[in-house]
């Protein structure tokens, strides 16, 4: 699988003629990486409002500066947003239901891949906390906002992705028939640290979750609901707290297998505006509907 799709697939950019005029988006973790690169694309067709949900609002702030050079007509909004806190969660979004009279598309790009084990303000391990349980929560209060904005005047449902690996597919995840599930991820007496099995798990869950919210709770015609893998990319920032020697390794292999940023976010693009309600509930791996 990873041969076939690092080095025979390669990514269509986004087709010019697809304008996203009128539109407003929201993208996590905008400020760089992979969602700042889609932010980039999204505005290039002509998106007339984004909105950077960030950690940092002032990395947030230069590199939306950057973004209104690309679309000077276009409105880009800085909000804060800590994927570590509940109650900031929680009020970026009540923020886009109270502030926004539309919203087409939202893209849940923040997340990381911790180096050791660290537990969050919340008291989880990292990779748990934001991979997983805060961009749950984050999902779960966003589609009744999105449903109260449509139809939209484009005649579609809004649209809503969330960011999953394929290391989700390989896992050990020697702690799955621990009971209760959630603390022994917590406890490394319970579950021995291991960072790369420890990402995939953290995006396995939110995989199999959103899944089921998708299947169960959620209609088509209301909010479109999928997930997106947007393969082994280069010059993401994702591995920027491993160990100096593991990141110069890693650099090296993505210089040869690793695909474009713009490819990578075309996936992202190609997740909330190209593909149509019968994606709903998919795990969208090289822009189509994967098992």
């Amino acid at each position: 699988m990873f041969w076939e799709n690092q080095f025979k697939t390669e990514i269509a950019l986004p087709p010019q003629g697809n304008r996203l005029d009128g539109g407003v988006a929201i993208i996590t973790g905008a400020n760089s990486g992979l969602g700042f690169e889609c932010a980039k694309q999204m505005l290039q067709a002509g998106l007339s409002h984004l909105i950077m949900g960030v950690r940092s609002m002032n990395r947030g702030q230069e590199a939306a500066n950057r973004l209104r050079a690309v679309a000077s007509k276009a409105i880009v909004d800085v909000w804060d947003i800590d994927m570590e806190n509940y109650s900031s969660i929680r009020s970026f979004v009540d923020r886009c239901g109270s502030a926004l009279g539309r919203i087409d598309f939202v893209i849940l790009n923040a997340g990381l891949a911790a180096a050791s084990f660290t537990k969050s303000q919340a008291g989880h391990e990292l990779d748990i906390q934001v991979n997983y349980l805060s961009t749950v929560l984050l999902t779960t209060l966003m589609l009744p906002v999105l449903k109260t904005k449509g139809p939209l005047p484009t005649g579609r449902a809004p649209r809503l992705t969330a960011v999953s690996s394929a290391t989700a597919r390989n896992v050990k995840f020697v702690n799955r028939d621990e009971r209760p599930l959630l603390p022994s991820f917590d406890d490394t007496t319970i579950t021995p640290w291991d960072a790369a099995d420890r990402y995939g798990v953290s995006k396995l869950l939110g995989q199999l979750t959103i899944e089921r919210i998708a299947e169960r709770y959620i209609d088509p015609s209301d909010v479109v609901l999928t997930l997106v893998e947007p393969g082994w990319v280069r010059s993401t920032g994702l591995n920027q707290g491993l160990p100096w020697a593991l990141r110069c390794v890693l650099h090296g292999v993505l210089q040869i297998a690793g695909r474009p940023i713009d490819q990578g976010a075309a996936t992202y693009f190609d997740a909330v505006v190209l593909q149509d309600e019968h994606s709903h509930g998919s795990y969208i791996m090289n822009c189509k509907p994967a098992p």
